[in-house]
């Protein structure tokens, strides 16, 4: 299995209900992302759908620009967030605890 494949499959066990358009600009992330080169396709897959969730699906980058901190930001938008994830499916929920 390759790389690709690997990340592709944990998308879809995370977010099986994703939109396609998304599904292909999470995987991706995840297969672009250097910061996430060494990571296992599990921990890939989960960063680059909540970064894509919480900067494309949030007013979390508007809230940066409001002059808020990241970590308030991360606050405000969790419940949306997290709307998303139940909406695509996902067994999983962000819970705002660092290293997410």
């Amino acid at each position: 299995m390759t790389r690709r494949e690997a990340i592709e499959s944990a998308v879809r066990i995370l977010a099986p209900r994703i939109p396609r358009h998304e599904f292909d600009a999470v995987t991706d992330h995840a297969l672009g992302s250097r910061g996430l080169y060494t990571a296992t396709p599990e921990v890939a897959a989960w960063l680059s759908l909540t970064a894509y969730i919480r900067h494309r699906l949030t007013d979390y980058d508007e809230l940066l620009d409001d002059g808020y901190d990241a970590e308030s930001a991360r606050f405000f938008v969790l419940d949306d967030m997290n709307g998303v994830l139940e909406e695509w499916g996902s067994p999983r929920r962000v819970s705002g605890e660092e290293g997410e």
